[in-house]
């Protein structure tokens, strides 16, 4: 995890979620040339997130939680963003 909108969207969710464990990748390289790539990155991202929060909610639940996170960021510097979320196994 590198860059200034990686660190923020770690933030915001560890702030947000307490998590388990949280992976913040920057896939902004993948995505060079194609729309919404910016020069420098930090526009692609994919979170992978394991939080007690998530517990008993489907899956757009938790992606709804986690995007309502980071709405600032969605609605500005970021361009796209793949979400694993999840609860602890039991």
């Amino acid at each position: 995890m590198t860059g200034e909108v990686a660190n923020t969207i770690h933030d915001k969710l560890s702030q947000a979620f307490a998590p388990n464990a949280l992976e913040v990748i920057d896939e902004s390289h993948l995505h060079e040339g194609h729309a919404g790539a910016r020069p420098g990155g930090q526009s692609h991202f994919r979170v992978k997130i394991v939080a007690d929060a998530f517990k008993g909610k489907s899956l757009v639940q938790r992606h709804r939680m986690v995007n309502e996170t980071l709405a600032e960021e969605l609605a500005g510097p970021i361009h796209a963003l793949a979400i694993s979320a999840a609860p602890p196994e039991a």
